[in-house]
Protein backbone atom coordinates (compact mmCIF):
# COMPACT_ATOMS: atom_id res chain seq x y z
CA UNK A 1 0.00 0.00 0.00
CA UNK A 2 1.19 3.72 -1.09
CA UNK A 3 0.94 6.03 1.82
CA UNK A 4 0.81 9.60 0.75
CA UNK A 5 0.42 13.08 1.77
CA UNK A 6 -1.54 15.47 -0.34
CA UNK A 7 -0.68 18.81 0.54
CA UNK A 8 -3.11 21.91 -0.85
CA UNK A 9 -5.13 24.56 0.55
CA UNK A 10 -8.23 23.80 -1.72
CA UNK A 11 -10.38 20.53 -0.33
CA UNK A 12 -11.61 19.87 -4.27
CA UNK A 13 -8.22 19.61 -5.25
CA UNK A 14 -7.15 17.14 -2.69
CA UNK A 15 -10.46 15.03 -3.11
CA UNK A 16 -9.40 15.57 -6.88
CA UNK A 17 -5.64 13.96 -6.55
CA UNK A 18 -7.10 11.27 -4.08
CA UNK A 19 -9.52 9.83 -6.57
CA UNK A 20 -6.96 9.96 -9.28
CA UNK A 21 -4.48 8.22 -7.61
CA UNK A 22 -7.32 5.77 -6.17
CA UNK A 23 -8.07 4.84 -9.71
CA UNK A 24 -4.10 4.30 -10.74
CA UNK A 25 -2.23 3.11 -7.58
CA UNK A 26 -4.96 1.05 -5.75
CA UNK A 27 -4.76 0.41 -2.79
CA UNK A 28 -3.60 4.02 -1.41
CA UNK A 29 -3.67 5.42 2.06
CA UNK A 30 -3.92 9.16 1.24
CA UNK A 31 -3.55 11.58 4.37
CA UNK A 32 -4.48 15.59 3.73
CA UNK A 33 -3.37 19.00 5.12
CA UNK A 34 -4.76 22.50 4.12
CA UNK A 35 -1.32 23.99 4.81
CA UNK A 36 2.58 24.41 5.39
CA UNK A 37 2.31 24.02 8.90
CA UNK A 38 0.04 21.07 9.16
CA UNK A 39 2.00 19.63 6.28
CA UNK A 40 5.18 19.66 8.84
CA UNK A 41 3.09 18.24 11.91
CA UNK A 42 2.02 15.82 10.08
CA UNK A 43 5.49 14.80 8.45
CA UNK A 44 6.64 14.74 12.11
CA UNK A 45 4.23 12.50 13.17
CA UNK A 46 3.43 9.93 10.41
CA UNK A 47 5.54 8.04 7.73
CA UNK A 48 4.69 8.35 3.67
CA UNK A 49 6.06 7.01 1.00
CA UNK A 50 5.51 10.12 -1.01
CA UNK A 51 4.64 13.76 -0.15
CA UNK A 52 2.48 15.96 -3.06
CA UNK A 53 3.46 19.70 -1.79
CA UNK A 54 1.17 22.49 -3.73
CA UNK A 55 3.73 25.10 -3.14
CA UNK A 56 1.43 28.03 -3.25
CA UNK A 57 -0.51 28.47 -0.30
CA UNK A 58 -1.05 30.98 2.34
CA UNK A 59 0.55 31.20 5.29
CA UNK A 60 4.44 29.50 5.15
CA UNK A 61 6.05 29.72 1.86
CA UNK A 62 5.98 26.53 0.00
CA UNK A 63 9.82 26.09 -0.37
CA UNK A 64 10.42 27.02 3.14
CA UNK A 65 7.91 23.82 3.76
CA UNK A 66 9.60 21.76 1.53
CA UNK A 67 12.82 22.45 2.84
CA UNK A 68 11.80 21.96 6.57
CA UNK A 69 10.48 18.75 5.41
CA UNK A 70 13.45 17.39 4.04
CA UNK A 71 15.31 18.69 7.15
CA UNK A 72 13.03 16.16 9.36
CA UNK A 73 13.26 13.30 6.93
CA UNK A 74 15.71 13.76 4.22
CA UNK A 75 14.80 10.46 2.53
CA UNK A 76 11.07 11.24 2.10
CA UNK A 77 10.15 11.98 -1.33
CA UNK A 78 8.28 15.27 -2.36
CA UNK A 79 6.66 15.86 -5.58
CA UNK A 80 5.91 19.84 -5.95
CA UNK A 81 2.84 20.76 -7.68
CA UNK A 82 2.36 24.40 -8.78
CA UNK A 83 0.09 27.04 -11.17
CA UNK A 84 3.28 28.77 -11.34
CA UNK A 85 5.66 28.65 -13.83
CA UNK A 86 7.93 25.53 -14.39
CA UNK A 87 10.71 27.45 -15.59
CA UNK A 88 11.24 30.03 -12.34
CA UNK A 89 10.77 27.52 -9.57
CA UNK A 90 11.40 24.19 -11.04
CA UNK A 91 15.39 24.36 -10.65
CA UNK A 92 14.75 25.55 -7.26
CA UNK A 93 12.69 23.42 -5.53
CA UNK A 94 14.33 20.39 -7.23
CA UNK A 95 17.88 21.90 -5.39
CA UNK A 96 15.97 22.14 -2.13
CA UNK A 97 15.77 19.19 -1.95
CA UNK A 98 12.13 17.75 -4.21
CA UNK A 99 11.92 14.63 -6.23
CA UNK A 100 10.04 16.68 -8.74
CA UNK A 101 8.35 19.76 -10.41
CA UNK A 102 4.88 19.24 -12.12
CA UNK A 103 2.63 22.00 -13.40
CA UNK A 104 -0.89 21.88 -12.36
CA UNK A 105 -1.79 22.54 -16.22
CA UNK A 106 -0.05 19.34 -17.18
CA UNK A 107 -2.53 15.98 -17.77
CA UNK A 108 -3.35 13.11 -14.99
CA UNK A 109 -1.72 10.58 -17.17
CA UNK A 110 1.43 12.68 -16.67
CA UNK A 111 0.78 13.22 -12.95
CA UNK A 112 0.71 9.39 -12.49
CA UNK A 113 4.00 9.13 -14.88
CA UNK A 114 5.71 11.26 -12.14
CA UNK A 115 4.51 9.70 -9.22
CA UNK A 116 5.91 6.14 -10.87
CA UNK A 117 8.68 7.35 -11.45
CA UNK A 118 9.16 8.76 -8.26
CA UNK A 119 8.51 6.16 -6.21
CA UNK A 120 11.23 3.74 -8.19
CA UNK A 121 13.49 5.75 -6.87
CA UNK A 122 14.55 8.50 -9.12
CA UNK A 123 13.64 12.11 -10.14
CA UNK A 124 11.52 13.58 -12.53
CA UNK A 125 11.99 16.68 -14.30
CA UNK A 126 8.96 17.01 -17.21
CA UNK A 127 10.29 17.14 -21.10
CA UNK A 128 9.32 20.96 -21.20
CA UNK A 129 10.95 22.02 -18.15
CA UNK A 130 14.24 20.04 -19.31
CA UNK A 131 13.82 22.04 -22.35
CA UNK A 132 13.41 25.05 -20.93
CA UNK A 133 16.43 24.46 -18.72
CA UNK A 134 18.75 23.40 -21.33
CA UNK A 135 17.55 26.83 -23.45
CA UNK A 136 18.13 28.78 -20.43
CA UNK A 137 21.74 27.52 -19.70
CA UNK A 138 22.59 27.65 -23.66
CA UNK A 139 21.17 30.99 -24.34
CA UNK A 140 21.15 33.26 -21.28
CA UNK A 141 24.26 35.59 -21.08
CA UNK A 142 22.40 37.81 -18.72
CA UNK A 143 19.85 36.30 -16.91
CA UNK A 144 16.81 37.69 -15.31
CA UNK A 145 17.30 39.68 -12.70
CA UNK A 146 15.29 37.03 -9.82
CA UNK A 147 17.99 34.18 -10.90
CA UNK A 148 20.52 36.27 -8.86
CA UNK A 149 18.68 35.91 -5.41
CA UNK A 150 19.19 33.54 -2.98
CA UNK A 151 16.56 31.13 -1.75
CA UNK A 152 15.80 33.42 1.05
CA UNK A 153 15.75 36.09 -0.98
CA UNK A 154 13.49 34.47 -3.78
CA UNK A 155 10.88 33.44 -0.94
CA UNK A 156 10.91 37.40 0.61
CA UNK A 157 10.59 39.19 -3.06
CA UNK A 158 7.31 37.01 -3.67
CA UNK A 159 6.13 37.50 -0.23
CA UNK A 160 6.57 41.66 -0.59
CA UNK A 161 5.12 40.94 -4.18
CA UNK A 162 1.83 39.71 -2.72
CA UNK A 163 1.54 42.81 -0.43
CA UNK A 164 3.04 41.23 2.89
CA UNK A 165 4.47 43.54 5.73
CA UNK A 166 7.98 42.84 6.97
CA UNK A 167 6.46 41.64 10.40
CA UNK A 168 4.23 39.41 8.72
CA UNK A 169 7.45 38.53 6.83
CA UNK A 170 9.38 38.08 9.69
CA UNK A 171 6.65 36.08 11.64
CA UNK A 172 6.00 33.54 8.88
CA UNK A 173 9.96 33.16 8.35
CA UNK A 174 10.34 32.51 11.59
CA UNK A 175 13.37 35.23 11.22
CA UNK A 176 13.66 39.39 13.26
CA UNK A 177 12.41 42.23 11.53
CA UNK A 178 16.12 43.41 11.24
CA UNK A 179 16.63 40.60 9.04
CA UNK A 180 13.81 40.80 6.58
CA UNK A 181 14.84 44.78 6.37
CA UNK A 182 18.41 43.74 5.60
CA UNK A 183 17.22 40.59 3.02
CA UNK A 184 15.03 43.35 1.38
CA UNK A 185 17.97 45.71 0.80
CA UNK A 186 20.36 42.88 -1.03
CA UNK A 187 17.26 42.29 -2.92
CA UNK A 188 16.97 46.18 -4.10
CA UNK A 189 21.32 46.29 -4.86
CA UNK A 190 21.17 43.08 -6.59
CA UNK A 191 18.32 43.94 -8.78
CA UNK A 192 19.35 47.67 -9.11
CA UNK A 193 15.79 48.30 -7.67
CA UNK A 194 14.79 51.52 -5.64
CA UNK A 195 11.62 50.45 -3.49
CA UNK A 196 9.12 48.27 -3.39
CA UNK A 197 7.32 49.63 -5.72
CA UNK A 198 9.47 48.60 -8.62
CA UNK A 199 9.98 44.81 -6.72
CA UNK A 200 6.34 44.38 -6.69
CA UNK A 201 5.86 45.12 -10.60
CA UNK A 202 8.89 43.63 -11.23
CA UNK A 203 7.65 40.23 -9.61
CA UNK A 204 4.01 40.45 -11.46
CA UNK A 205 5.99 41.16 -14.78
CA UNK A 206 7.80 37.77 -14.29
CA UNK A 207 5.10 35.51 -12.93
CA UNK A 208 6.68 34.97 -9.36
CA UNK A 209 3.36 35.55 -7.80
CA UNK A 210 0.11 34.26 -9.04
Amino acid sequence: MIKLLIVDDHPIVRDGLKRLLDDSFHPILADEASNGQEAINKVWKNDYDLVLLDISMPGRDGLDVLKQIKSIKPNLSILVLSILPEELFGLRVLNAGASGYLSKTKSAEELVEAIQKILSGERYISLSLAKKLSFSFENSIDPPAHKKLSDREFQVIRMIASGKQVKEIAEEMCLSEKTIFKTRLNIKKKMEMKNNREIICYAISQGLVE
